[in-house]
């Protein structure tokens, strides 16, 4: 069994798309727009025919999966964060730094008690990230 996050990004999922593809190395695996779904489904709206219907990408041997969603609403993440463990400080600050660019953070990138380096960002989709390499254990 795998947990696999779905992120809806109100209209921004080609844009994230492209952000975590530069930022994160991320590979698109598969992408639909609304233009493209079933031809008994109703058509979409003029506005929604270009916007992704669904997606999904790999980061790392992770899948993350994404739509533009329902584009009417406020775009709203709250209750989670997304964990990347980096294989070393050098990675795992390119990375947070990446996801920082255009986002706000909220806990600087930083060795901790339990981390090597460890930072917390929201980035410019708001979506919240946390982004850590493990100390050894003694």
């Amino acid at each position: 069994m795998q947990v696999q996050p779905y992120l809806t990004f109100y209209g921004r999922c080609e844009e994230a798309l492209a952000f975590y593809q530069n930022k994160l190395g991320a590979e698109v695996l598969f992408k639909m727009r609304f233009s493209e779904g079933p031809k008994d489904m109703p058509p979409p709206a003029p506005e929604a025919a270009d916007k992704i219907m669904h997606a999904s990408f790999k980061i790392g041997s992770s899948i993350v999966m994404g739509s533009d969603g329902d584009m009417s609403k406020p775009a709203t993440h709250a209750g989670f964060s997304l964990s990347i463990a980096a294989d070393d400080v050098a990675a795992g600050e390119k990375l947070f730094n990446g996801l920082a660019d255009g986002g706000s953070i909220g806990m600087p990138w930083q060795a901790t008690f339990w981390a090597l380096g460890f930072g917390m960002v929201t980035d410019k989709f708001g979506i919240p990230w946390m982004v850590n390499v493990e100390r050894p254990q003694q």
